[in-house]
């Protein structure tokens, strides 16, 4: 894949470019969101590794443009530990995933390749229409009276998913093995997070969603076209 890695910190973002290197990525690093932002809006990457806190333009504002100029670009985050107002603030405007600093080089690799093989197999005429809201999840659109909202590549494969698994409920344990690709024992919020967000674009009402359903003691489910 190609990674545009935007990181302030010289001895991170250079440990980033050799790493990606080692594992077989192109990497383009810049060292400040202004020339982060510019180097992903004009050039073509598979996915984006975005520090929180840049000089210039900050990691939140940078992914918000990408995600909404290019919709199928894998974005990760890199934060502070415990900063969980960001990590939501992330997951809002498009982010794909976060990692918590410091972190492992096999989880972040392991993230970036889970990543990238969702974005990669995100495209294609996929259209749903539930609850009067038009789901493409191909161009990761969700369209309702109107107005349209740009999905990330994950709420777009989490959409996929339960429309696959429609017969059923899915547990918060089955999104994070086959969507996050991470274990299913993993303790984490990000699973509610990120349906509270995706919930927030395709609901009518997100308190009354008749479109992504909670089962109560088994997880979600999708709602009745």
């Amino acid at each position: 894949m190609r990674v545009l890695i935007v990181e302030d910190e010289r001895a991170l973002r250079e440990a980033l470019v050799d790493l990606l290197a080692g594992a077989g990525h192109e990497a383009v690093a810049c060292s400040d969101g202004n020339h982060g932002c510019e180097a992903g809006l004009g050039q073509h990457f598979d996915l984006a590794l975005l520090d929180l806190m840049l000089p210039g333009m900050d990691g939140i504002e940078i992914c918000r443009r990408l995600s909404a100029a290019k919709p199928n670009l894998g974005i990760i985050l890199l934060t502070a530990r415990g900063a969980e107002e960001d990590k939501v603030r992330g997951l809002s405007v498009g982010a794909d995933d976060y990692v918590t600093k410091p972190f492992g080089a096999h989880e972040l690799l392991a993230r970036i390749e889970a990543v990238g093989r969702r974005t990669a197999t995100s495209t294609g005429p996929e259209l749903l229409e539930l609850d009067g809201c038009e789901l493409d999840l191909g161009m990761c659109r969700a369209t309702r009276g109107g107005s349209t909202q740009t999905l990330t590549a994950r709420e777009a494969e989490i959409l996929r998913y339960l429309h696959r698994n429609r017969t059923r409920a899915v547990s918060r344990g089955d999104l994070l093995e086959d969507v996050w690709e991470a274990p299913r024992s993993l303790q984490t919020r990000t699973v509610d997070m990120t349906i509270a967000k995706l919930r927030q674009k395709v609901e009518r009402n997100p308190s009354q969603p008749k479109i992504v359903l909670t089962v109560k003691g088994v997880g979600y489910a999708l709602g009745e076209t």
